[in-house]
């Protein structure tokens, strides 16, 4: 078991990078966790640190990072700020500029560069080092059922109606073409996106992205009403509209894509690394055995969609046990840790596991392929608007695009809409 060194209140702690035994007896500590099943394996590593620091932790929240965004905001305003240790993400971390210690305190300097180095910049906020990240780098590649393109008789019709050989995109364009092609809606659909709060902005400001636009210019003011954003805008239309993709797509968050492209009912999924093992599981997902992975494809512009984060864990600043909570913090990110969730398909932030997980795909093929196209994908990665009110811009901006998608306006009237109310947010906010 490879472990890693820890200090507490610049003290050495355990050599191992967990607490000495009974170092933290009879502590408690509240911790606000992202829920999903991707996720509970990992979790199962705190009785571990339990027993080894005497510690108890007490999950009092358990929800999606939308969830858990909304109770965040409620308790810095009510003052309720009791509990230790939460979950983070680099989309969501700028917007707590008070919430969360500064975490080099209690940490070596050996032990924090065992991070990849631009993973720890982007925990960095306002020179304090806010979270420690987790195996869980996000960009996403282009998951497909492989029968759908080994199909003689797709092969010929597909060729027959769009004058080209039938193969994983490589285009938005061409996304579009098949998506449209294998769907036969409701049994079946060419494919899916999340549909509401952050995550359709997310998907909807790459795709800005490669068409050549920008969501934001240098000022922080909107960008994105513009020809690159409505043609971006279009594509969600033109995929609704068609019967490429599920009706109850625009309530669809992360989870609900996942168990939909497990279920064998949708061609192509553009998804997170995270999803990986569990699509090629068996006893999850009736496509096991049948995914491919291919870079995510490119635009109009010739860039390829990358929008990019990582997951995390905080202390909060109110915290009256940090060090224990730094603790557990840094047992939940420690290398051993990140082999357990990297084993499942997610992109390690440390090192060592990069180099355990590039040396195990080489006897795995369906592994070999996940790390080649996520690979790929990171060169092409960008991350979240790097301002404090990201997530309140796409608040306004996701009913816009969901108004778009159902009909009730044009692309260009929901996007005008939507850029004079972020316009309103960074003036009220005096960004410019």
């Amino acid at each position: 078991m490879k472990k890693t060194v820890l200090l507490v209140t610049m003290a050495m702690c355990s050599p191992f990078g967990s607490a000495v035994a009974g170092e933290f007896d009879d502590i408690t500590l509240d911790a606000k966790l992202i829920g999903g099943q991707q996720y509970e394996a990992l979790y199962a590593r705190i009785a571990e640190w339990e027993a080894d620091s005497g510690a108890t932790v007490n999950v009092i929240s358990k929800k999606n990072h939308f969830e858990l965004d909304k109770e965040f905001k409620s308790d810095i305003a009510a003052g309720s700020l009791g509990w230790c240790v939460g979950s983070n993400h680099s989309s969501f971390a700028s917007q707590y500029p008070s919430l969360y210690t500064d975490l080099t305190p209690f940490l070596s300097a050996d032990f924090i560069a065992e991070y990849v180095e631009s993973n720890i910049a982007a925990s960095t906020i306002d020179e304090k080092l806010v979270m420690l990240p987790r195996a869980q780098f996000d960009v996403s590649a282009l998951y497909y059922q492989k029968d759908l393109y080994a199909n003689e008789e797709n092969k010929t019709k597909f060729k027959e109606k769009y004058g080209y050989e039938l193969m994983p995109p490589d285009t938005w364009e061409q996304v579009s073409d098949q998506a449209i092609f294998f769907a036969d809606p409701p049994n079946f659909y060419g494919t899916q996106f999340a549909g509401k709060d952050e995550a359709i902005v997310g998907r909807f400001y790459e795709l800005v992205i490669s068409e050549g636009g920008q969501l934001f210019n240098k000022d922080w003011s909107p960008a994105f009403n513009s020809e690159e954003g409505i043609r971006a805008l279009d594509w969600f239309v033109k995929m609704y509209e068609s019967g490429a993709v599920p009706k109850g797509t625009t309530s669809y968050l992360w989870d609900e894509l996942g168990a939909g492209f497990a279920s064998g009912t949708v061609a192509l999924n553009l998804d997170w690394p995270g999803w990986a093992g569990f699509f090629n599981d068996p006893e999850s997902s009736k496509v096991a055995g049948n995914v491919g992975v291919v870079v995510q494809p490119q635009g109009s512009a010739g860039i390829r969609t990358g929008w990019s984060g990582h997951h995390g864990f905080s202390v909060t600043e109110s915290c009256e046990n940090k060090e224990a909570a730094a603790s557990l913090v840094a047992y939940l990110t420690n290398e051993e840790s990140q082999m357990l969730e990297s084993s499942a398909g997610p992109l390690p932030t440390r090192k060592a596991v990069w180099a355990h997980v590039v040396e195990q795909a080489s006897s795995d093929d369906y592994r070999a392929e996940v790390l080649t196209a996520f690979q790929s994908a990171a060169e092409h990665a960008f991350p979240a608007p790097k301002t404090p009110y990201w997530i309140e811009a796409t608040n306004v901006i996701y009913p816009e695009l969901q108004a778009a998608i159902l009909g009730d306006k044009s692309s260009a009237e929901a996007l005008e809409t939507a850029s004079e109310a972020v316009d309103e947010i960074m003036q009220e906010n005096g960004v410019y």
